[in-house]
């Protein structure tokens, strides 16, 4: 593993932003949108732990609407193998790991007991204004 972190959906990511910064100290370090402006992705750091939080949309629903409560990202070496090792022990394929524009090759699982898993690997580094127009030209497509 290289990397793993929750990710929240929230119906209002922005507001939900607000108050983890507010209650928590934390502070934004990415924040990407789709072009209706829907928190797509972002990343919050507090005390030099990070957790995501994205906005509810029609593949992740909100909690409140019943949906996951959280996706785990997890980063590996190897997202194709560790991707098949999972659907081996019973894990449905969501979205198949591919190539992303935003940078990463990775794909979404669920596992048998229902938690969602994002495997990935960071495969380009892209500045911030790089992975917003590439996240903009993925939802005109």
């Amino acid at each position: 593993m290289t990397d793993l972190y929750p990710r929240l959906v929230v119906n209002g990511a922005d507001a939900a932003l607000a108050f983890y910064a507010n209650a928590f100290g934390g502070e934004v370090t990415e924040r990407f949108t789709d072009p209706d402006g829907r928190v797509v992705h972002a990343m919050v750091a507090v005390d030099g732990v990070r957790f995501a939080v994205k906005d509810a949309d029609g593949y992740d629903p909100a909690p409140v609407a019943g949906g996951v409560p959280v996706i785990i990202a997890l980063y590996v070496a190897d997202p194709d193998a560790v991707a098949a090792r999972m659907v081996a022990h019973g894990a449905t394929v969501i979205f198949p790991v591919a190539d992303q524009p935003y940078g990463d090759r990775g794909g979404r699982l669920a596992d048998p007991f229902g938690h969602l898993w994002m495997v990935a690997r960071r495969t380009e580094d892209l500045s911030a204004s790089q992975i917003q127009a590439r996240t903009t030209a993925m939802y005109d497509a």
